[in-house]
């Protein structure tokens, strides 16, 4: 082995036929272990890991000494999975997409149906969260005018109260 990498030869593709074990990136490419995948995608290698647990990717095993072996698609299938997360895309989403995709199947429209989700949950969790600040910032101007009490048998935190009985108010 050099480095970290492996050339995957004649004699190693012989071996695996012996054990019953194939590589499907042979023929000379170069299979990576973990940390190449890793640094070659800009990920901690935990993170790898973590795709290989989880079933995004699959590496064959290293007959001699049982290391995981990943194809250089690899490390683009890492770079996938990151873009997709950065559009707000689960795992759960990601692996059915890779299903697809795997498959042979165009991943587009199921693609489009998730993003179509995710704009609907980002607009409600807006709207809620513009509810919210609204709330904060009444609560705010009205703990302005009240001053600190320490707490009763009645109340732990007045302002905290105040704001309950104003908001009860407005409904």
């Amino acid at each position: 082995m050099t480095g970290r990498h492996k050339q995957i030869g004649d004699a190693d593709m012989a071996e695996e036929l012996a054990t019953g074990t194939s590589i499907e990136h042979c023929n000379g490419a170069t299979a990576m272990q973990v940390k190449d995948v890793a640094g070659q995608a800009s990920v901690p290698a935990h993170v790898v890991r973590y795709y290989t647990r989880i079933g995004l990717l699959r590496p064959q095993r290293d007959p001699v000494n049982k290391y995981r072996l990943y194809a250089p698609a690899d490390v683009n299938r890492v770079k996938f999975i990151r873009r997709a997360k950065s559009l707000g895309f689960t795992l759960n989403d990601v692996k059915a997409i890779l299903r697809d995709a795997d498959s042979g199947i165009s991943p587009c429209p199921e693609v489009r149906e998730i993003l179509r989700k995710r704009v609907q949950e980002i607009e409600s969790r807006l709207k809620n969260l513009k509810r919210l600040r609204r709330r904060l910032k009444q609560a705010e101007e009205l703990w302005e005018t009240m001053p600190d009490r320490p707490p009763d048998h009645r109340c732990l935190c007045h302002l905290i109260d105040a704001v309950s009985a104003y908001s009860e108010d407005l409904t």
